[in-house]
């Protein structure tokens, strides 16, 4: 429903009413623009109006092309970039394995080759046995690639050497192989009637003579190698001193707790058992010095010596 129209104003109201807000719009009277008011004048040049930006409107397809042109240039140029950083990092990693098994490769292939074959055999630790003998009887292994030494086919060759309790192996490229024995310690030969024949401390005959050698006791021991009183022996013999050993001719038992020494000056001496024999050792010594005419001593314990 629309709103009638005001009536008009009296001319003695209309003079009385207070004036109204300038520039305020009101029912009665319709907005009037004005003219804008220069609060700073000079600052601004009223003919000048400020730029605006560029219209679209002027873009031709031409243009749209070259931009799309441009983009895809510096996005093909990005690409490029990471994709050769990536084939170098790729090109790194399988230069480094590659190098690595022809290092790997190479080396196996040089090792079983003859670039490393046996040319010159070195024989350690040999004092009883002749190193040039067992030289020679490792010679087959001349010209042998050094990967390729076998262990079974040298232990073989060693067998003719009693004397050898064990061996190592020692390869030194390119063309040397050493060749380190431990021989057995003979402790006295036994007497039969094949002679006399060199053991060690473990029964391990190492050689058989008609004469008994020389510098070597008799041992005559009831139940042969394999006895206990052989075992017992065979610790005594090896931890008696230097000068005692030297001197020694003739080591009897019969049992383990039984074992009885003669010297070359006719001394004997009661063991008893190997137990203590480093302290029966010691004690021996002391007691041959304060006793140089005894024709017996008793060490069976240590701390009670008899000497007669």
């Amino acid at each position: 429903m629309r709103r009638p129209a005001p009536l008009p104003t009296p001319p003695e109201e209309a003079q009385a009413a207070p004036p109204r807000a300038a520039g305020r719009e009101t029912a009665d009277a319709p907005y009037e623009p004005r003219e804008p008011v220069d609060l700073h004048p000079g600052e601004f040049d009223v003919d000048e109006a400020p730029a605006e930006p560029e219209s679209l409107e002027g873009l031709t397809a031409r243009d749209v092309w070259r931009a799309a042109r441009a983009r895809r240039k510096r996005l093909r140029a990005e690409i490029r970039r990471f994709t050769q950083r990536s084939r170098r990092r790729r090109f790194i990693w399988l230069g480094a394995l590659g190098a690595l098994v022809l290092l790997i490769g190479g080396s196996a292939i040089a090792a079983y080759s003859p670039l490393f074959a046996v040319e010159k055999i070195s024989v350690v630790g040999a004092s009883t046995l002749d190193a040039s003998t067992v030289e020679a009887a490792l010679a087959d292994q001349i010209g042998t690639p050094l990967a390729l030494i076998d262990d079974s086919e040298v232990k073989a060759s060693l067998m003719a050497f009693p004397l050898i309790e064990s061996y190592a192996l020692e390869a030194k490229p390119p063309h040397d192989l050493t060749l380190r024995i431990v021989e057995r310690t003979p402790i006295g030969v036994i007497e039969s009637d094949a002679g006399y024949t060199l053991v060690d401390a473990a029964g391990v005959a190492l050689s058989t003579t008609a004469q008994p050698p020389e510098g070597q006791p008799v041992l005559r021991v009831d139940g042969g190698v394999d006895s206990d009183a052989f075992e017992s022996v065979g610790l005594v013999v090896r931890s008696l001193p230097a000068d005692v050993r030297s001197v020694l001719t003739e080591v009897s038992a019969s049992t383990l707790d039984d074992v009885t020494l003669k010297l070359s000056s006719g001394l004997s001496v009661v063991w008893g058992s190997a137990e203590k024999s480093v302290a029966k050792a010691r004690t021996l010594t002391t007691a041959m010095a304060a006793n140089p005419a005894a024709r017996m001593i008793d060490v069976s314990s240590p701390d009670v010596v008899v000497a007669g």
